[in-house]
C-alpha cells in the first residue's frame, strides 16, 4: 500500500508548476505528485515530462483532451490514485495559493488524529486571505455561511479545494452520481461525506492568491455553486 500522493490539476500553469512541485518533494515529509492536465495552450504538461527525469517514481502525470472542470480532473485523480492503492489522496491549487507546508498539517490529521477527511479551512478561525479584494472575501465567505445554512453541515469554509482524503472515503463515494464540475464540486463532495458520517475536521491555513498566471473563477463557476446547492440538499432528502 502506498502512502499519500497530492493531487494537482492544472490548466496552463507553466509559471508555476516547477516550483510548486519542487516545493512538494523539499517537504520533509514524503509525498508522491499526480498532475492532471487539461492539455494546457502553454505546455504546462511538457515541463512536467522534463521533471518526471528528476522524479520518475514519485512525479505522475495524466494529460486530457481538453479543459473540462476541475471536478472531473480530480475524479481522474481519483480513481487513478485508488487504483494504486494509495492510502491518503489530497487535493492541492499549483499556483501557491495553498501553501504546500500545510500538507504535513493535514496529513497528521488523518495519519495521526484519525479524521477521515481534513480541510486545510481558511475560516475556522476568523478569515485567513491574503490578497484577495473584499468583494471576493465577501463572496466566499458568505457562499460558506450559505452552504452551512442549506445543507446543515458545520464546516466554515465549504468550498475550500485544499483537502486530505482517506481512501475509505472516496471508496464510498459513487463518482458517477457526482454532478458538479465547478466550486461546487468541492461542496459536494463534503456533503456526500457528511451524510456518509465521515469524521471531519478543518485545519486552519492561510489563504494567499496567486501572483502568477490567471484566476480560473467565472460567473457560471459560482452561479452553479449557488444554484447547485438547493438542488443537491432537496436531492438528498427525496432520495
Amino acid at each position: 500500500m502506498k502512502d499519500a500522493i497530492v493531487i494537482i490539476p492544472t490548466y496552463n500553469e507553466i509559471e508555476n508548476i516547477e516550483a510548486i512541485i519542487e516545493a512538494v518533494f523539499n517537504l520533509p515529509k514524503k509525498f508522491d505528485i499526480l498532475i492532471v492536465d487539461d492539455n494546457s495552450p502553454d505546455l504546462t504538461a511538457n515541463k512536467v515530462k522534463e521533471l518526471q527525469s528528476k522524479y520518475p517514481k514519485e512525479l505522475h502525470l495524466e494529460v486530457r483532451k481538453k479543459k473540462a472542470g476541475i471536478g472531473t480532473a480530480y475524479i481522474h485523480g481519483f480513481k487513478w490514485s485508488l487504483e494504486r492503492n494509495y492510502s491518503y489522496i489530497f487535493e492541492m491549487d499549483a499556483d501557491f495559493s495553498h501553501n504546500p507546508k500545510d500538507l504535513i498539517k493535514l496529513y497528521n490529521a488523518c495519519a495521526k488524529d484519525q479524521v477521515d477527511l481534513a480541510i486545510g479551512s481558511r475560516y475556522v478561525k476568523g478569515v485567513n486571505v491574503v490578497n484577495w479584494p473584499l468583494s471576493r472575501v465577501i463572496l466566499s465567505y458568505g457562499a460558506s455561511m450559505y452552504v452551512r445554512l442549506i445543507t446543515g453541515m458545520k464546516i466554515k469554509d465549504t468550498t475550500a479545494g485544499f483537502i486530505c482524503y482517506k481512501k475509505e472515503v472516496l471508496e464510498a463515494i459513487d463518482f458517477n452520481h457526482v454532478k458538479f464540475i465547478g466550486y461546487a464540486f468541492q461542496i459536494e463532495m463534503k456533503f456526500k461525506a457528511y451524510l456518509k458520517n465521515f469524521k471531519i475536521k478543518e485545519v486552519p491555513v492561510i489563504f494567499t492568491d496567486r501572483t502568477k498566471g490567471e484566476s480560473k473563477l467565472s460567473s457560471s463557476i459560482i452561479s452553479e455553486a449557488i444554484f447547485g446547492v438547493v438542488k443537491m440538499k432537496l436531492f438528498s432528502i427525496f432520495k
